[in-house]
């Protein structure tokens, strides 16, 4: 029997951006700890895969102030096969917005108390300004603070979940 901990990503990107964040984050993950890290777009992350993993990083940009259609169908897609199986797990959220983010961060949250899960850190929010559709549709670059605060929450995850804390 593995006592190794795993930590799930799991993410959608149109601009780049939550991309960018998910990167560092796993590099992060990766470079804290003997925790196997699987960063997974939205499309392919299903039940399986959250039933398989010991923690969890929900990583969305905030469309119309609520979290991408991508992330909201992996939700729908893999919610009842991990309903009352992974009570207690931790997780943690990112969001890119363009001016606040925090209504995608608080329906993750939602939908995270339903499965039961246990916020491990306050949703880490990153806003791109992006306020024109123009600017809204180009791709993001993430400023280098704001993605050593993601390498610095995988780091965190992954310490946590390989030394039992979490």
């Amino acid at each position: 029997m593995s006592t190794t901990k795993s930590l799930l990503i799991v993410y959608h990107s149109h601009t780049g951006g939550t991309l960018q964040m998910v990167e560092a984050l796993r590099d992060g993950a990766q470079s804290a700890s003997d925790v196997q890290v699987q960063l997974l777009h939205a499309s392919k992350a299903g039940p399986a895969d959250v039933l398989h993993a010991d923690g969890y990083v929900f990583a969305t940009p905030e469309n119309l102030a609520a979290i991408s259609g991508l992330m909201k169908d992996f939700f729908d897609r893999s919610y009842y096969g991990a309903l009352e199986q992974i009570n207690g797990r931790p997780y943690a959220a990112l969001v890119c917005a363009g001016s606040d983010g925090s209504n995608a961060a608080r329906q993750m949250a939602r939908i995270a108390t339903g499965w039961r899960l246990k916020a491990v850190a306050e949703p880490l929010i990153v806003c791109t300004h992006a306020q024109t559709p123009e600017a809204i549709a180009a791709p993001k670059q993430i400023a280098l603070d704001d993605l050593a605060q993601c390498h610095a929450l995988g780091a965190a995850m992954a310490s946590g979940l390989a030394m039992g804390i979490f």
